[in-house]
Order: structure tokens, then C-alpha cells, then sequence
């Protein structure tokens, strides 16, 4: 089985760290060719999680990150697997993972517009308008909490997650 791995920034160790960011701007600033600045400050708030999974040779196959916003929410953004994973059903397991710990509150995020379907899957709905972020159009969807572990590990089966 595929270990899913997260830690704070803190606790990253600078060859991992290293490797989260690199997956990160190879595929969202060079590959979807979105020149914007990928360290937002968000990486190190109190509360942020960085969820992971290495996988054959890639120490870092694919990933996302947790964020704990002021409402209590959790956003979930940066989701990204890299181009040698893709259909391997990372970015589900990675997910449905975050389901699991961090179901019990709102989860929300901005999902690219053609990932729509895949994270409705999981039980997010659309949350307001469309708007383009970096050239390409994206939408706000909302998890309304649920009981810890209620549902996610099912929802993830036979899914294949976004880039």
C-alpha cells in the first residue's frame, strides 16, 4: 500500500522540502506555464500541512497542501502529481486521506474548472462564479463536516486525480 506522509514546514528536511517545491513549480509555473509567485507565504502558517506521496524513483509523486484558514475551515490547494504518476490514483488517495483527518470541518478549495467533477466525487460542491486565477479558469467548491471517516476511503476508489 502507498503511505501517505505530511508534516509541518518545520519538519521537512531540506531534501524533501526541496522536492515538494520542485514538483510544485515544474508543473504549475513551467508545464501549465503560470509565471506567478509559488511561495506564497501560506507554506509556513501555524496549521499547514504538506500531505504526500513518494512512489517507484520520485520521492515526491504527488502532493497538496492543508491550509487552516480564520473561519476554521481547511483549504486544500496545490494539488499536484507529477507527469510520470498521473492515472496512478494519487491525487485520490491523497485526498481522500485529508477526508479522513480533516472531514469533522468545512473543507474547501479552488478546483481548475474541468476538475469539477472529479472532486465533486468526494462531496464538494460548487461554491460560487467562476473566475480565471493565472489564465486558467478555476471554481470555489465547499465540504460541508462530516463524522470523522464517514465516507472518504469509499469515495476515492477507482478515481483518477487531477495534474
Amino acid at each position: 500500500m502507498t503511505a501517505v506522509r505530511h508534516a509541518a514546514w518545520s519538519d521537512l528536511d531540506p531534501a524533501t522540502l526541496h522536492d515538494l517545491v520542485r514538483l510544485r513549480v515544474d508543473v504549475f509555473v513551467v508545464e501549465q506555464e503560470c509565471p506567478y509567485p509559488e511561495l506564497d507565504g501560506r507554506d509556513v502558517e501555524p496549521g499547514t500541512e504538506h500531505v504526500w506521496i513518494a512512489a517507484g524513483d520520485a520521492p515526491v509523486a504527488a502532493y497538496l497542501r492543508v491550509l487552516t484558514e480564520p473561519d476554521g475551515s481547511r483549504r486544500i490547494g496545490r494539488v499536484v502529481t507529477a507527469p510520470a504518476a498521473r492515472g496512478a490514483g494519487l491525487g485520490a488517495l491523497l485526498v481522500a486521506d485529508v477526508l479522513d483527518r480533516h472531514g469533522d470541518v468545512p473543507l474547501v478549495l479552488d478546483a481548475q474548472a474541468h476538475l469539477q467533477g472529479w472532486y465533486a466525487r468526494f462531496g464538494f460542491a460548487v461554491d460560487g462564479a467562476e473566475f480565471v486565477e493565472d489564465g486558467i479558469p478555476h471554481v470555489p467548491m465547499r465540504r460541508e463536516a462530516r463524522p470523522q471517516g464517514s465516507e472518504a476511503t469509499s469515495s476515492a476508489s477507482g478515481t483518477r486525480g487531477p495534474v
